[in-house]
Protein backbone atom coordinates (compact mmCIF):
# COMPACT_ATOMS: atom_id res chain seq x y z
CA UNK A 1 0.00 0.00 0.00
CA UNK A 2 2.83 2.71 0.68
CA UNK A 3 4.11 1.93 -2.94
CA UNK A 4 0.91 3.04 -4.18
CA UNK A 5 0.75 6.50 -2.37
CA UNK A 6 3.33 8.60 -3.95
CA UNK A 7 1.69 7.59 -7.51
CA UNK A 8 -1.67 8.40 -5.94
CA UNK A 9 -0.61 11.52 -4.65
CA UNK A 10 0.74 12.84 -8.47
CA UNK A 11 -2.37 11.86 -9.38
CA UNK A 12 -4.39 13.79 -7.34
CA UNK A 13 -1.87 16.89 -7.29
CA UNK A 14 -2.57 16.56 -11.18
CA UNK A 15 -5.71 16.58 -11.40
CA UNK A 16 -5.90 19.89 -9.39
CA UNK A 17 -3.19 21.36 -11.99
CA UNK A 18 -6.58 21.15 -14.48
CA UNK A 19 -8.82 23.47 -11.82
CA UNK A 20 -6.40 25.69 -11.89
CA UNK A 21 -5.95 26.59 -15.54
CA UNK A 22 -9.20 26.97 -16.10
CA UNK A 23 -9.33 24.26 -18.79
CA UNK A 24 -12.85 23.27 -18.23
CA UNK A 25 -14.02 26.21 -19.97
CA UNK A 26 -16.73 25.08 -22.18
CA UNK A 27 -20.74 24.74 -21.61
CA UNK A 28 -22.39 22.59 -24.09
CA UNK A 29 -26.24 23.20 -24.38
CA UNK A 30 -28.52 20.89 -26.25
CA UNK A 31 -30.19 22.05 -29.21
CA UNK A 32 -31.26 22.83 -31.73
CA UNK A 33 -30.65 26.46 -30.90
CA UNK A 34 -31.40 29.98 -33.00
CA UNK A 35 -28.29 32.25 -33.01
CA UNK A 36 -29.23 35.92 -33.64
CA UNK A 37 -26.66 37.92 -35.03
CA UNK A 38 -25.75 41.35 -34.87
CA UNK A 39 -26.91 42.16 -38.93
CA UNK A 40 -30.43 40.50 -37.41
CA UNK A 41 -30.41 37.66 -39.34
CA UNK A 42 -30.58 33.79 -37.47
CA UNK A 43 -29.01 31.01 -37.34
CA UNK A 44 -30.70 27.77 -36.38
CA UNK A 45 -27.98 24.92 -35.38
CA UNK A 46 -29.79 21.23 -35.27
CA UNK A 47 -27.08 20.09 -32.88
CA UNK A 48 -25.76 21.06 -29.64
CA UNK A 49 -23.88 24.76 -28.94
CA UNK A 50 -20.72 24.98 -26.90
CA UNK A 51 -20.26 28.14 -25.35
CA UNK A 52 -16.83 29.70 -23.53
CA UNK A 53 -17.49 30.82 -20.27
CA UNK A 54 -14.50 32.89 -20.45
CA UNK A 55 -15.05 35.05 -24.07
CA UNK A 56 -18.75 33.84 -24.88
CA UNK A 57 -17.76 32.44 -28.10
CA UNK A 58 -20.17 30.27 -29.55
CA UNK A 59 -19.26 27.27 -31.38
CA UNK A 60 -21.70 24.94 -33.36
CA UNK A 61 -21.77 22.49 -36.41
CA UNK A 62 -24.06 23.27 -39.57
CA UNK A 63 -26.08 20.95 -41.44
CA UNK A 64 -22.75 20.03 -43.63
CA UNK A 65 -21.38 18.99 -40.20
CA UNK A 66 -19.08 22.11 -40.65
CA UNK A 67 -17.57 23.63 -37.14
CA UNK A 68 -18.30 27.44 -37.18
CA UNK A 69 -17.60 29.82 -34.32
CA UNK A 70 -18.96 33.11 -33.27
CA UNK A 71 -17.51 35.47 -31.25
CA UNK A 72 -19.49 37.51 -28.83
CA UNK A 73 -19.40 40.72 -31.22
CA UNK A 74 -20.53 38.47 -34.03
CA UNK A 75 -24.10 37.87 -31.97
CA UNK A 76 -27.02 39.51 -29.86
CA UNK A 77 -28.67 36.60 -27.97
CA UNK A 78 -29.15 32.56 -28.63
CA UNK A 79 -32.06 30.78 -27.27
CA UNK A 80 -32.24 26.58 -27.38
CA UNK A 81 -35.14 24.48 -26.84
Amino acid sequence: MKKFLPLLLLILSACSLFEDTKLVDIREIDGPCTIMLTDGSTITSDGNIKISKRTQAITYRDEDGKLWSLFKDDYVSYSCQ
